[in-house]
């Protein structure tokens, strides 16, 4: 490949840097998204997670153009796209519902974009071909859509996605409709495909799991604005608030007492910073040994068997619930025993407000 072939591709595969900069957008008198600053990367899968009412929505609407922006600015590859029509932003848009046309093959799915793009056949048919060929679907291409499962309708919406070659595609929580056993596969598949196309993908889902599951880095909305942004592992390991140790997997959030020695459900504590009031300890850092020889005493609730590990529900002696998720525990612990509940030193996260 010569250097001019080089750069061309090195310029293709660098497509879909989005910026946004004090972007507000609201409905009615007040703003329900606020976002003084993110940057998404040319070849990213960015997840965008929160509760519902939180702007997740608003954010994928904003980015392809159906929602009208308040104030500030969306640029994607350097180009400022906040007042342009969704046709003109070079995005690819999947819905929750997929939106496929009943009436029309995968084939004439696929094309529909092409042709209202004035695409020349033997390209169109080419894309389609390419496009049917990555999502597995080529045997596919003259049925309809009631043909098929709800798995390959999902990769089918993708697919016409994709055939237009856009330069961001966003996905609106497009596994929601599938099954819990197809969603884990679909997750699979659906990075797996992300990264030998290499387009910049924004991902909208209310569900933790997948977001952590998917991403290079996750955004954590809250209440219209900006709660945490970083690395599915920075989310789970390092939550910067309550809210974020709180939603993004389980999480014991206990007030912190005491100046010296400080303690937690009164066991000393040692090596917190001034000012934090609070720590997160996963249910998975949870030992349960004999009662006295833990750091505190608790009685178990409830339990219930989850595959490779018990989950339990407990109430320490000063009445605060804990869950706790042992992964080594060998046998299950019936409700009303008394146990002691351990950690290690270097297991509870330090955490601040909200």
């Amino acid at each position: 490949m010569g250097a001019a072939e080089q750069a061309a591709e090195q310029d293709v595969t660098a497509q879909g840097r989005v910026e946004i900069r004090d972007l507000s957008v609201g409905y009615g008198s007040s703003p329900v998204l606020r976002l003084d600053e993110l940057t998404i990367e040319a070849g990213e899968f960015l997840s965008v997670l929160g509760p519902s009412g939180c702007g997740k929505s608003t954010l994928l609407g904003a980015l392809a153009g159906f929602v009208p922006v308040d104030s500030g600015s969306i640029r994607i590859d350097d180009r400022d796209v906040t007042a342009l029509p969704p046709n003109r932003r070079e995005t690819g848009l999947v819905f929750q519902s997929y939106a496929l046309f009943p009436h029309m093959t995968v084939r004439r799915n696929l094309e529909y974009g092409l042709r209202v793009r004035r695409v020349p056949r033997a390209e169109r048919d080419e894309r389609v071909r390419d496009a049917l060929r990555l999502v597995d679907l080529e045997e596919y291409a003259d049925r309809s859509p009631r043909q098929l499962s709800g798995g390959q309708q999902q990769r089918v919406a993708i697919a016409r996605a994709l055939v237009t070659r856009p330069r961001v595609l966003l996905l609106d929580e497009p596994l929601s409709n599938l099954d819990a056993k197809l969603r884990r596969q679909m997750r699979h598949e659906l990075r797996e495909l992300q990264r030998e196309v290499g387009t910049t993908t924004v991902f909208v889902t209310h569900d933790q799991a997948e977001a952590l599951a998917l991403s290079d880095r996750v955004v954590l909305l809250a209440q219209g604005g900006l709660e945490q942004l970083g690395t599915p592992e920075e989310l789970y390991r390092s939550p910067r608030t309550r809210f974020a140790a709180d939603f993004v997997g389980a999480a014991n959030v206990i007030p912190v007492a005491g100046d010296a020695p400080r303690t937690v459900l009164g066991a000393p504590l040692a090596g917190l910073a001034d000012g934090v009031d609070a720590v997160a300890l996963r249910p998975e850092h949870l030992r349960l040994v004999e009662e006295g020889a833990g750091r505190v005493d608790a009685v178990v609730l409830s339990v219930g068997f989850a595959g490779e590990r018990y989950e339990y529900r407990l109430r320490a002696a000063d009445g605060t619930e804990l869950l706790a998720s042992p992964p080594d525990a060998q046998h299950r612990i019936a409700p009303g025993s008394a146990v002691g509940v351990a950690w290690d030193e270097d297991e509870p996260i330090a955490i601040g407000g909200r």
